[in-house]
């Protein structure tokens, strides 16, 4: 059986959150259409319609597409142009994204068609929505995306499963569409006007991915904070660095909030400014610095996303009040794949400073501490690998943080001759989020062991209860274990983000 959470989600067109794509995507709440978005795609199809009627040379809807947008369509034919373009472009291959994916990737398509400019039948739309809620999830393939025409290979296998062709998971089970819909009890589409168009010309793949990603990584740059706190202390270091008279002096928020956050989790420890130094190593004394630029990013990036939800970027573009249907480009994914390249980079910077400090952690000579913080070293190897496996996380970070959207390669016969890479730059953002992860929960595993090699001290309440959450799921390491079963509870710690939560929960106690 499904189980599909009853909480309902209102799209319009207008108003989608990331927060509202985490609540369908992740927690399989349901969705409506507003009655005003519907109103708007009735009144958008009636112009698609009546430009069809009066024999008018339209894009995609009288003609056909990309270099051949110079071949008339008889009207008679409109409706196998629209199935034929579903069936010829759903060409994506590698492993199909996973079902959280795939439902932010149909939400977002249906909010598109919301905006009421993409000329589709309102059945359409409700007919996505429908499989949303009944858990009919199409089998889209990962590649195949230039990021223009927006991700018209990988959206195309949606469209498939609507009018009955393709593959859907249903009820857990992987089946051909038409069984799908119809053990959902669902009506397939038959495609006409500018339906099959509307469906696959748009930016929804790379968005989807965005968002998701953004959301991890909003909670990542809180977890860098307080894995650079600990270590902070674990080290001695000295808190003049994050004074906020320096901050203010330099005022980019990111910097001034990450700053304030790390004064917070260390306020009342006693392990800090006991080293004798008179300034740390960079990895310390310049995390606001650091962190304070990608938190900058991600914020960027999560402005860009935010208008591209509840944007309109299919092709052609239909202003009913206007009675005019446009051509234009807002299916190119440049303002996202330039926005992911971003991410990716700021995220991979965060798992660089993150590294050199779990080895200013291991190495005796700059930490003072048991080489590799093993309790009986050369016995025990301690978490020497552990820093080796962080250190080829943040190598391959550098491969995946090179840009993808200054790429591009002619199509269509040169007739779509700039591509933005978009989808290849969300995929890459990904992989680098997952490496990130990995790289803060070694980082953290690391700080308290270093914390549990001292004389006991007073942590900061923050800090205090990171400590406390983590060696709740990881004891000591007395002796050498097998250490990848750590690495993965701390994975699993930090991905379901109570971590983060609780001992944000104990900051505002203090600010209090």
């Amino acid at each position: 059986m499904n189980t599909i959470n009853r909480k309902k989600n209102q799209i319009t067109g207008h108003d989608l959150k990331i927060g509202d794509i985490i609540g369908v995507a992740r927690f399989k709440e349901q969705v409506e259409i507003s009655k005003e978005a519907q109103l708007r795609i009735i009144k958008s199809y009636e112009t698609v319609k009546h430009k069809i009627d009066n024999k008018k040379p339209v894009y995609g809807i009288t003609t056909g597409f990309g270099q051949l947008s110079h071949i008339v369509i008889d009207e008679k034919q409109s409706r196998e142009l629209q199935k034929n373009l579903i069936m010829s472009h759903a060409c994506g291959v590698g492993k199909p994204f996973n079902e959280e994916i795939t439902r932010a990737i149909m939400l977002l398509r249906a909010n598109t068609l919301a905006n009421g400019h993409s000329g589709v039948n309102l059945r359409v739309v409700e007919t996505l929505i429908e499989m949303l809620n009944k858990g009919v999830h199409p089998v889209i393939p990962e590649k195949g995306s230039l990021g223009a025409s927006g991700d018209l290979a990988n959206l195309a296998h949606v469209a498939l499963v609507m009018i009955g062709l393709g593959e859907a998971v249903y009820n857990g089970v992987k089946m051909d569409g038409s069984s799908a819909m119809k053990g959902a009890g669902i009506p397939i589409v038959e495609l006409e006007g500018k339906d099959g168009l509307g469906l696959i010309n748009g930016t929804q793949i790379m968005t989807a991915l965005g968002s998701l990603y953004i959301y991890e990584a909003e909670f990542l740059i809180n977890t860098a904070n307080i894995a650079a706190a600990l270590t902070l202390e674990a080290l001695q270091g000295l808190t003049d660095a994050m004074d906020p008279r320096i901050h203010r002096v330099r005022p980019h928020m990111g910097q001034v909030k990450c700053a304030e956050d790390v004064r917070e989790l260390i306020k009342g420890s006693t392990y800090v400014n006991k080293s004798g130094r008179i300034q740390d190593a960079y990895s310390l004394r310049c995390i606001p610095q650091v962190h304070g630029a990608s938190l900058d990013a991600i914020n960027y990036v999560k402005n860009v996303l935010n208008i591209e939800m509840n944007s309109v970027t299919d092709n052609p573009i239909v202003f009913p009040d206007d009675d005019e249907i446009l051509s234009g480009g807002n299916f190119h994914g440049q303002p996202l794949a330039l926005a992911l390249d971003f991410l990716a980079i700021a995220l991979s910077e965060l798992a660089n400073i993150s590294e050199r400090r779990i080895e200013r952690l291991v190495n005796p000579q700059l930490s003072g501490l048991s080489p590799f913080l093993a309790k009986n070293s050369g016995l025990n190897s301690g978490y020497m690998i552990a820093q080796y496996t962080a250190a080829s996380l943040v190598s391959e970070n550098k491969l995946l943080a090179s840009p993808a959207s200054v790429d591009s390669i002619p199509t269509s016969a040169n007739q779509e001759d700039h591509v933005s890479m978009g989808a290849i730059s969300a995929r890459k953002a990904g992989e680098v989020v997952e490496n990130l992860r990995h790289v803060l929960a070694i980082e953290l595993m690391c700080a308290v062991q270093a914390i549990d090699l001292q004389e006991p001290e007073t942590l900061g309440k923050g800090t205090q209860e990171a400590y406390k959450i983590i060696r709740e799921i990881i004891p000591v390491l007395d002796t050498d274990r097998v250490l990848y079963h750590d690495i993965n509870k701390v994975v699993e710690l930090l991905k379901k983000h109570d971590f983060v939560e609780d001992v944000m929960k104990t900051l505002n106690k203090i600010k209090e």
